[in-house]
């Protein structure tokens, strides 16, 4: 992705969530030479990973294939007990994220505004592969039974719990806007906790067209 249309994306993204009255960190707002010249640590950050995260993952096609990203907090670094982490996301309509599961990770997918998120849902057997059986996940609280491959609608205040080994790909309902959706969950590790159905780049090869306006968690090794 060329850095040009990072900037493009953030920057609409703040306009959203502005728009949804979604407040994010102080440090979020933070240009490359603000971190340089914090005296903090700010290990935490940098290690576990916080902050804007945007992937095309490896489609060239960001508006078709992709996702935007911030977390908010999360746990890992060395000292850091926290067992949970929160992110907010941005999914435009008809923009999928490609099927995925993780090892380890529970989590709750909440749509927290704006239009329906739209989420396909697979078990998988022993050897990682999609399984045809029918399954059961909480919907709000509520215990439901579902087909593979199944699409569940979450409207605006909905949640779903995913279980590591579920099989999952989501999209914003297309006609109803761009949704707000926030993620809770146990510890987030996206270098070694995604199981893509087919392969995929988790994070893009970026392309220095300009000057970035805010850092990607990928920057902070090479910026900071």
């Amino acid at each position: 992705m060329k850095r040009s249309e990072i900037n493009r994306k953030i920057g609409e993204a703040k306009n959203f969530f502005g728009e949804m009255k979604f407040h994010l960190p102080p440090w979020g707002s933070w240009a490359p030479e603000e971190w340089r010249r914090h005296g903090e640590d700010l290990t935490a950050i940098i290690e576990n990973g916080l902050g804007w995260d945007l992937t095309d993952f490896g489609s060239g096609a960001f508006d078709q294939t992709g996702l935007l990203l911030f977390t908010i907090r999360n746990g890992g670094a060395a000292g850091d007990h926290k067992t949970y982490a929160e992110k907010i996301m941005i999914v435009e309509e008809g923009q999928v994220t490609p099927m995925h599961f993780h090892w380890s990770k529970m989590e709750d997918i909440i749509n927290r505004g704006g239009g329906n998120l739209m989420i396909r849902l697979h078990p998988s057997n022993a050897h990682e592969e999609i399984a045809d059986h029918d399954f059961g996940v909480s919907l709000d609280g509520i215990l439901k039974s579902f087909r593979s491959g199944e699409v569940v609608r979450l409207e605006p205040g909905e949640s779903i719990t995913l279980y590591p080994g579920l099989y999952h790909s989501f999209w914003g309902e297309p006609d109803k806007g761009k949704v707000l959706v926030g993620e809770v969950s146990a510890v987030n590790d996206d270098h070694s906790d995604n199981r893509f159905l087919k392969e995929v780049g988790r994070f893009p090869e970026i392309e220095e067209d300009e000057a970035p306006l805010h850092l990607l968690v990928g920057d902070y090794a090479s910026f900071l």
